[in-house]
């Protein structure tokens, strides 16, 4: 099993989607969380979901303040004596489709998919480095190799894959592993494929006949397992890689 007992965890977008499902894995392996994201309420019935509450902590956190982020992450480092992994589950497209975004806009959805992920990995990563280890693992997309959802969420998506490759090299000679996952189409509490299929069933019926080959949804526990293993030590030769896990939905050879 992946050495997880006691890790010390940040996981941010806590409160919904993927985050919510492996919050409660993570206790289960021992680790010890911080839980970040917008709505209070949700993320302490996530602490609350989770082996030994009393263990974790629920920050109430808008990842587009960099106020607000600076003071989570000292929180963060406070509560748990320092941190060993941060978990960046938190992104989405914000609702964007109009392929001709305005700046604003554009801005919105960089800070939220990849200017917060940079900030917060600015501000870990210095401690990371003189303690010769560390994992930094992010949720990016089968959107960043591949023209499948909005002009946006495809151009930010990219970004995070570039990041993540060039951060995995630059941190490598200091034992610190920047890696990630590049999910498919997968249903978890309040993600886009459960709004999908609640907002627009038949939307969500021809998605999962037309572009999914296992013609079944994906299960957030599906991808528990790779994640548990990203946020360990186990991931040591992992560095600069963003993961593929989507049930060869993906049709692209290489990022």
């Amino acid at each position: 099993m992946p050495k997880l007992q006691d890790k010390r965890i940040l996981v941010t977008g806590a409160s919904k989607g993927l985050g919510a499902v492996v919050a409660p894995a993570l206790a289960e392996q021992g680790a010890r969380l911080v839980l970040a994201a917008r709505t209070r309420d949700r993320l302490e019935a996530v602490r609350h979901a989770c082996r030994f509450p009393e263990r974790h902590l629920s920050i109430s956190l808008n990842l587009l303040d960099m106020e607000e982020l600076h003071t989570g992450v000292q929180r963060a480092q406070e509560f748990l004596g320092g941190i060993d992994v941060v978990l960046h589950s938190a992104g989405g497209g914000l609702g964007f489709r109009e392929p001709l975004l305005a700046s604003k806009e554009f801005l919105q959805l960089f800070t939220l998919n990849l200017g917060a992920v940079a900030e917060i990995n600015r501000l870990v990563v210095p401690e990371m480095k003189t303690r010769r280890s560390g994992n930094l693992v992010h949720v990016g997309s089968i959107a960043s190799s591949e023209g499948v959802g909005s002009v946006g969420y495809n151009t930010v998506k990219a970004g995070l894959a570039a990041y993540v490759r060039t951060l995995g090299r630059e941190l490598a000679a200091f034992d610190v592993v920047a890696t990630g996952i590049l999910p498919g189409g997968f249903s978890a509490p309040g993600n886009a494929m459960e709004r999908l299929k609640e907002n627009n069933p038949e939307a969500y019926r021809k998605f999962v006949e037309e572009r999914l080959p296992r013609k079944v949804m994906g299960q957030a526990r599906e991808i528990i397992p790779i994640l548990l293993v990203l946020c360990s030590e186990d991931a040591s030769m992992m560095g600069g890689c963003m993961v593929p896990i989507d049930a060869a939905e993906g049709k692209a050879y290489s990022l």
